[in-house]
């Protein structure tokens, strides 16, 4: 994964949530909150694996707790809005995106891998991190931009 193009998918969706505007989601899907929350969340599972590929640690990563509804809901800050949601998936992104600019040769470390998101992305097996990575920057963060894009109340 060039990190290059994984900050650019994060600013991209920055850009978006920081637009605002959004509309409630569709039945059964996210709110723009939810969205940003899950992506913070998953973030730090993303960083947490990233160090131990690093360090040359055995890791697993699982997406599970970060995407279901009643997890998510329990991790939504009280009183806390949208802009500060953003602020933190700002800061998760850029400490994910610092340890993936020292990923050199360990990108092949091969890492069990777990990531479900609805029946568009489904991954059950070990893979190079930087593969994993790479996903997270080329599908699952554009997955997400365009889910708040529907949201958008004002379309651009």
């Amino acid at each position: 994964m060039e990190t290059a193009e994984l900050r650019r998918a994060y600013a991209d969706l920055l850009a978006e949530v920081s637009a605002g505007g959004f509309g409630p989601p569709p039945p059964g899907e996210l709110t723009a909150e939810q969205v940003v929350v899950h992506l913070a969340a998953n973030d730090e599972l993303l960083a947490e694996a990233t160090e131990a590929v690093l360090a040359g640690s055995p890791w697993a990563y699982y997406d599970a707790r970060p995407t279901l509804r009643p997890q998510l809901d329990a991790m939504m800050p009280a009183h806390v809005g949208l802009a500060e949601m953003a602020a933190r998936l700002h800061v998760t992104s850029g400490r994910l995106c610092g340890l993936v600019d020292r990923l050199g040769p360990e990108a092949e470390t091969p890492v069990d891998s777990h990531l479900r998101e609805g029946f568009e992305l489904h991954i059950e097996e070990s893979l190079p991190w930087g593969r994993m990575l790479d996903i997270h920057g080329r599908l699952h963060l554009p997955a997400h931009l365009e889910q708040l894009r529907a949201m958008r109340t004002d379309p651009r």
